[in-house]
C-alpha cells in the first residue's frame, strides 16, 4: 500500500500557496503592458489627424516644451499639437480613467461584475441637468453653464437616490439598485421632455452632448475635471482591503471591522465624482467602467488591490483608443464617441459573458 502524503495542518497546498504569486506576477506584467501601450497610443494619438505630425516631433516638442532638450514645430504645427491634439488626449486619459475606477469600485460595493455608475442614476442624472440647461437656453455661466448643470444634476441625483434607499439607518444593496431604476426611468422621462420642448437646434445639440464626445476638448475643460478626477483616483485604493473584505459578504466584513454603511457611503460619493465630472465634460460614454474591471479580474483575478488602479489604467487606455478611432475611422466626419464603445463594447461582454458561464458550468 502506497503512502499518501498529507499536508501539515495549516498550511496551504502547494497549488493554492503559489496561487497568490501566480497572480501578483500576472498583475505586474498586466500594468506594465497597459503602462507602455498607454504612452504609445497617447504619442501615436496627438500625432494622427487631418494635420499628421510624426511621432518623433510629437515627442520632440514636448521635451522642448519640458525643456529637456528636443525641437519645436512650426507655428502650425505647435497650434495643433498643443491647443487641439494634447487637450484632447489629456481629457480621454482623465474622463477614461475616472469611469473605469468608478466602475470598479461600483462592482465591488454591490458584489456584481455586471454593475456600473450608471446603476445609481449618475449618468441619467447628468443629462437631466445638461438637457435642462441646452432646453431652456441657459446660460448664467457661458460656455460652462452645461457642464456645470450636469456636474451638480449628476451629484444631486446620486444623493437623492441614496436618501430615497435608506431605511433604518441602513442601506440596503438591493434596495439602492431598485431606487436607482426608478430614478433612471424618472429621469428619462424628463430627458424626453426637455427633447419635446427643444427647438431644432437645441435637439441636435441635445443628441450630440448624450452620445458623448471629445470634440469639445479644452485645456480649461481639462483643468475642470481634474481636480474631482486626482481625488476620487487617490481615494478608490484606500479601499481596496476594505473592498476584499466586503467580498466575502456583509455579515463577515462587519465581523472583521468593516463599517459596512460607512464604507458604501464613502465609495458612492467618490463614484459620483468621478462619474459626474466625467459625463460632465464628455456626455454619456457607456461601457468603460462596466467592461474593463469585468476583464481585469477575469486576468488577474477580484483583488481589489489590482483591480482598483489597474481598471483606472485600463480606462484610459480604452477611451484614447476608441477617441482615436472616432476620430479617424470616417473622415472627415467624426463618430460619436459614446456610440462607438457601446458598438464594440457590447458585442465583446456578450462574448465574455458566454465564456465565463461555459468556463464555470452556469451561472451560481
Amino acid at each position: 500500500m502506497t503512502a499518501v502524503a498529507q499536508t501539515p495542518p495549516g498550511t496551504l497546498p502547494a497549488d493554492q500557496a503559489a496561487a497568490p504569486r501566480r497572480r501578483g506576477r500576472t498583475s505586474v506584467v498586466l500594468a506594465c503592458a497597459m503602462g507602455a501601450a498607454l504612452v504609445g497610443l497617447c504619442l501615436l494619438s496627438a500625432g494622427i489627424g487631418a494635420y499628421d505630425i510624426p511621432v518623433g516631433d510629437v515627442v520632440g516638442s514636448l521635451l522642448h516644451r519640458t525643456g529637456l532638450g528636443g525641437a519645436a514645430l512650426d507655428r502650425v504645427g505647435e497650434s495643433v499639437l498643443w491647443n487641439v491634439r494634447l487637450p484632447r488626449v489629456a481629457l480621454a486619459l482623465l474622463v477614461g480613467a475616472s469611469l473605469g475606477c468608478a466602475g470598479a469600485l461600483m462592482q465591488g460595493v454591490f458584489g456584481n461584475p455586471l454593475a456600473e455608475p450608471g446603476v445609481i442614476g449618475i449618468s441619467v442624472g447628468s443629462a437631466v441637468g445638461a438637457v435642462a440647461a441646452i432646453a431652456l437656453g441657459l446660460s448664467f455661466l457661458g460656455n460652462w453653464t452645461v457642464t456645470a448643470c450636469a456636474f451638480v444634476s449628476g451629484l444631486g441625483t446620486v444623493l437623492l437616490v441614496y436618501v430615497l434607499s435608506r431605511s433604518g439607518g441602513r442601506t440596503e444593496v438591493v434596495t439602492l439598485i431598485l431606487t436607482g431604476i426608478a430614478v433612471n426611468a424618472f429621469g428619462g422621462a424628463l430627458i424626453g421632455l426637455g427633447v419635446f420642448l427643444a427647438d431644432n437646434a437645441q435637439v441636435t445639440q441635445i443628441t450630440f452632448w448624450q452620445l458623448g464626445s471629445l470634440a469639445q476638448a479644452t485645456w480649461p475643460k481639462v483643468l475642470a475635471v481634474l481636480p474631482c478626477a486626482l481625488a476620487g483616483l487617490a481615494a478608490a485604493p484606500l479601499y481596496a482591503r476594505k473592498l476584499d473584505l466586503l467580498a466575502l459578504g456583509e455579515r463577515p466584513a462587519r465581523h472583521l471591522g468593516v463599517d459596512v454603511e460607512r464604507l458604501r457611503l464613502v465609495l458612492v460619493v467618490v463614484v459620483a465624482l468621478l462619474t459626474a465630472a466625467a459625463v460632465a465634460v464628455a456626455g454619456v460614454i457607456t461601457f468603460v467602467g462596466l467592461l474593463v474591471p469585468h476583464v481585469l479580474r477575469m486576468a488577474a483575478g477580484p483583488g481589489h488591490r489590482f483591480l482598483v488602479p489597474g481598471s483606472a489604467l485600463g480606462g484610459a487606455l480604452v477611451l484614447v483608443a476608441a477617441d482615436l478611432a472616432a476620430r479617424t475611422a470616417a473622415q472627415p466626419a467624426e463618430l460619436p464617441l459614446g456610440v462607438l464603445t457601446a458598438l464594440f463594447g457590447s458585442p465583446f461582454f456578450f462574448v465574455l459573458l458566454r465564456r465565463t458561464r461555459r468556463k464555470q458550468g452556469g451561472w451560481a
